[in-house]
This record gives structure tokens, sequence and C-alpha cells, in this order.
């Protein structure tokens, strides 16, 4: 079963979400995670040995896909349209982290038009909310369901101890007491294996 994350703009939790994806997938059966982009952000969080699954370079790694159940994919940063679409059809699931920001919004919607015309299987997740009351997370929902993107229905908030965790090479729920951030993960995973068929295996192909 293959998970991708992808998303055209940087800075939106992209290699977070792999991270902590592969690490509820893991709690089901055997998870690899892909790193696919050139800044090696996955491999740099893993490097610390502390995570619970493992975390290959993505051509090194495309090779040893058959012995594990799940595999999530930190894909490149800022893919062209074409590699976009080549993603979309090359996983099961495609995740795209957004940020509730204005210029945030107005990239997904570029990247949702895209999506709809290859007829991916994707849900955006919104990432890095702020805490109330601010209202921008909820504003994001709205605007975006009236457009008729499909969305997670739950999001990941802003929380400091994301950055704690990928300094030291750990998941989220190692530093975070109150279990925010990895209970709004494991959310996400839910519906991700939700929306898994059965039986594939696409990287690669």
């Amino acid at each position: 079963m293959v998970i991708s994350v992808a998303s055209y703009k940087g800075g939106v939790g992209k290699t977070t979400t792999a991270v902590h994806l592969a690490a509820y997938f893991q709690q089901l059966a055997p998870t690899l995670l892909l790193d696919a982009d050139a800044n090696r952000a996955s491999l740099g969080w893993a490097s610390a040995g502390k995570l619970p699954f493992k975390v290959l370079a993505y051509k090194s790694g495309i090779r040893h896909v058959s012995e594990f159940r799940y595999v999530v994919v930190d894909t490149e940063a800022r893919p062209e349209e074409g590699d976009m679409k080549d993603l979309a059809e090359g996983c099961d699931v495609l995740v795209v982290p957004s940020t509730p920001d204005a210029l945030s919004l107005r990239v997904l919607d570029e990247t949702a038009g895209i999506l709809e015309k290859a007829r991916a299987n994707y849900r955006v997740l919104l990432t890095i909310i702020p805490p109330k009351p601010t209202r921008d997370g909820d504003d994001a929902r709205e605007y975006l369901e009236g457009r008729g993107v499909p969305l997670f229905k739950t999001g990941i908030r802003r929380l400091i101890a994301f950055q704690r965790a990928a300094l030291d090479g750990v998941t989220v729920d190692h530093i975070d007491r109150q279990n925010c951030g990895w209970l709004d993960y494991e959310r996400v995973g839910e519906e991700i294996a939700g929306m898994l068929p059965t039986q594939t295996n696409r990287v690669g192909a």
C-alpha cells in the first residue's frame, strides 16, 4: 500500500506528515518511508536511529518495497505538473499538506485542478493550524469545501513540539505530554486506512 505526500509549496509540513504517517502505519504492519526529496529531510530525521520504522533513500530503497506492507513516500519538493500526475498514478493515496494561509490556498487551487484532471485519489491535509481564537483553519476549510476540494476531517495543529521532535529524531508523542500532535496524525492515519484498497503495490511501476 503506497501513500505519497506531496506539495507544490514548501514549509507546509510535508516531511513531518510523512514521518508521522509512517509511524502510524508501522503500528499496523511493517512500514517503509522512502525519502525522494533532494534535501533528504526524512533521512536526516531518522539519522538518530530512534524512529520505529525503516527510512531509505528512494532510489536505493525501491528494491526493498516488497518486504513491507505499507510504503510512505516523502516526495520531491515542488514537483512539476507532469510529476504530480505521475505521483498520483503511482500511489494508492496522495496526501497534499497545506497551511491555511492565503498564499498556500492559492497554490493549492492550482494543485487541486491538476489532480482532479488526473482523477487522483487524493485529499488535502490542513497543517500548522494556529490555535483558537484564530479562525484561519476554519476559514480555510470552509473555502476549500466550497470549492469541492477533498479534505481530511482532521487538521494538524501548530505545535512547537513538532520542531523539537525533528531535532531529537523522534515522533511528536515523545515530546508532547498531552499527545495532541500524535492524536491528530493518528486520526488522519485512520482516514487513510479507510481509503486504501485491499491489495496493491505500485511503487516504481
